[in-house]
């Protein structure tokens, strides 16, 4: 359901939101604030739709940002929603697709990673990012990969459970090296009974649900009990774990002495830049932080940019019991009212250990701008390099680069990378399969991969760069020239990157498509280690792509020159070893757990690979 309200008399009268709010619905959903000319100034989202579009027209607003917008609001559309899952799943479209002015963005919270225990008789401990599996459980999120690593590294240390993937664990015939310097029990092979591990999967669930106490005082217990009827290695086993776990509590520069989890929000704002600085505490333990740096507002200070990265963050992140803020207690206590039915409590620092939190959070919120500031003055200044060095006449914020690699002609890929405003964008990288060429000739490959990437360009459907760069010499330029000339886009800027002699980095020359002479911008040039390193990411992209098309065109051939190997014995094979490699080094035996295997054909595949 769509609602807009406004004067149809007269659009540049001021908007009175009295009668729109008296009809509004209470249900969840999107709204979006429209000014002058139809343009979007917001997009928000929220689980009433009344009380929510009522708060920014009180007679007193939450900030000069808000009041700001909401004088040139002319009229507000809604779109209610079934649930508050389809109001943020909308919210978030539209707000990719208009670019709302008044909107403060974060980087999507999605790559926080997870701890993940899986749902397997003998559960995994796992790193995670991306969608949760049904049926597993996860613990998180942390501030960043090292943490999980660390935490993981202690789980294997302490409880012994496994981290192999399952089509290994499946296919073990004697214990591996993580049993053997005693990080896994080897449930594989069936050196712990399920019960015992069981046990074991539980004390860690226990850990890492923030109970470590608990955990020592029951390992101390059973320890005890152990030790009077004279089980003196399982006694040993416990005094180890309590050890282990004591000493990570010990260690810690900040401790609670609590099992509690805690967020804490450091709102930094500094030589024009805020930054929002999240330290998580997690059992008491102090995991580290993660600076986050707002983007897309016409106006945003400390404050505003905190309140924005409480809704997106906790919108999609488990909120923890106590959230720790430096500014605005009251407001994020509101924020956090519209996006959960039970709040949690939300303070200023008061006691010793929540005043050190914060002091580290604010220092590494501040030591981020700097760092920021650093990176961006370093950014500009390459950029600005490498526009004198090709004499254009503004600096280049989008550059694409392309290569290509193969072996012999044989699975040929083209890459092409993406540097926007002097940072790599993975997410818009592209590879091409090409093919239909005579093998090894790569002017036809960079060829068909320029036409298939500049004809969706040329025909509206990308964007268009400032500037491409080809990894070759004089034969790829032309080819690559020839192509922008078809599609409309000859006077985009371009250039290709010779390599030099012996290969050297510092030695490349530029090669320009209109004829002037190669330029060699030497070692020491910003410009040149700008385009070296666009031109090593593309060919990294490049090669990464085409050792898996080689890899995977060679694991089928072999297979299927094997009588009795049809696609779905090839494919479960695959699955069941991980690959070629796992099916070249299983045995015969092995090979005859496979399903639809014979141990005549085990024999032939055996053979056929060896």
């Amino acid at each position: 359901m769509s609602k807009r309200m406004s004067d149809p008399k007269n659009e540049t009268a001021a908007f009175d939101p009295k009668p729109f709010l008296r009809t509004l619905t209470e249900e969840p959903g999107v709204y979006r604030m429209i000014g002058a000319d139809d343009k979007v100034l917001y997009v928000g989202k929220a689980k009433n739709l009344k009380r929510r579009v009522s708060s920014y027209f009180q007679k007193t607003v939450s900030s000069p940002r808000i009041a700001m917008m909401v004088a040139q609001v002319q009229r507000v559309d809604i779109t209610a929603t079934r649930s508050e899952a389809e109001a943020l799943i909308l919210e978030n479209n539209l707000i990719k697709s208009l670019a709302p002015r008044y909107n403060i963005l974060f980087r999507d919270d999605k790559t926080y990673p997870y701890i993940e225990l899986s749902a397997d008789e003998y559960p995994r401990l796992a790193y995670h990012r991306g969608a949760f599996t049904k049926g597993a459980r996860y613990f998180g999120p942390f501030p960043n990969a090292w943490a999980v690593r660390e935490s993981i590294h202690l789980l294997q240390k302490t409880f012994q459970l496994r981290t192999c993937e399952n089509t290994v664990f499946a296919n073990r015939s004697r214990p591996c090296l993580l049993h053997q310097i005693k990080r896994c029990t080897a449930p594989c092979v069936g050196l712990i009974e399920p019960q015992a591990y069981a046990a074991d999967v539980k004390l860690a669930t226990r850990f890492l649900d923030g109970q470590a106490n608990e955990v020592i005082d029951d390992l101390s217990t059973r320890m005890q009990a152990a030790a009077d009827r004279l089980a003196f290695e399982e006694a040993a086993a416990c005094r180890d774990q309590v050890r282990v776990l004591q000493a990570v509590l010990h260690k810690q520069f900040v401790d609670s002495r609590k099992d509690e989890d805690v967020d804490v929000l450091a709102a930094i704002e500094e030589d024009g830049m805020t930054c929002v600085n999240i330290a998580m505490v997690r059992g008491g333990r102090h995991l580290g932080d993660r600076p986050q740096f707002p983007s897309g507002a016409a106006v945003s200070g400390a404050a505003d940019s905190l309140l924005a990265f409480v809704e997106q963050h906790y919108s999609q992140h488990p909120i923890p019991a106590r959230i720790l803020v430096n500014l605005a207690p009251e407001a994020v206590k509101e924020t956090l009212a519209e996006i959960t039915d039970r709040p949690p409590g939300v303070v200023s620092p008061r006691f010793a250990a929540e005043k050190a939190w914060m002091e580290m959070a604010e220092k590494n919120a501040r030591l981020a701008i700097q760092a920021r500031a650093r990176d961006t003055g370093r950014i500009e200044q390459r950029l600005d390099a490498l526009r004198d060095a090709l004499g254009m006449d503004e600096a280049p914020q989008r550059i694409e680069c392309f290569d290509i690699s193969h072996t012999m002609g044989e699975a040929t890929v083209a890459s092409c990378v993406v540097c926007e405003a002097g940072a790599m964008k993975r997410a818009e990288y592209r590879r091409y399969n090409i093919s239909g060429i005579t093998p090894g000739d790569d002017f036809a490959a960079m060829r068909q991969a320029l036409e298939r990437r500049y004809g969706k360009v040329a025909a509206g459907e990308g964007v268009c760069p400032d500037l491409i760069l080809i990894d070759g010499g004089k034969g790829q330029v032309s080819a690559a020239r020839a192509i922008l000339a078809e599609v409309g886009l000859e006077s985009v800027a371009m250039v290709g990157v010779a390599k030099g002699e012996g290969r050297k980095a510092g030695l490349e020359t530029l090669i320009f498509p209109d004829g002037r002479e190669g330029l060699a911008l030497g070692g020491e040039s910003a410009a040149l280690h700008l385009i070296v390193e666009i031109r090593d990411e593309a060919h990294r992209f490049a090669i990464t792509g085409h050792r898996a098309k080689r890899g995977k065109a060679r694991v089928g051939s072999k297979l299927e020159d094997i009588p009795g190997v049809g696609p779905s014995r090839r494919r479960s094979l695959l699955a069941a070893f991980g690959g070629l490699d796992g099916v070249r080094d299983a045995t015969v035996e092995d090979l005859c757990r496979v399903d639809g295997v014979s141990r005549k054909l085990a024999e032939q595949i055996y053979a056929a690979l060896h």
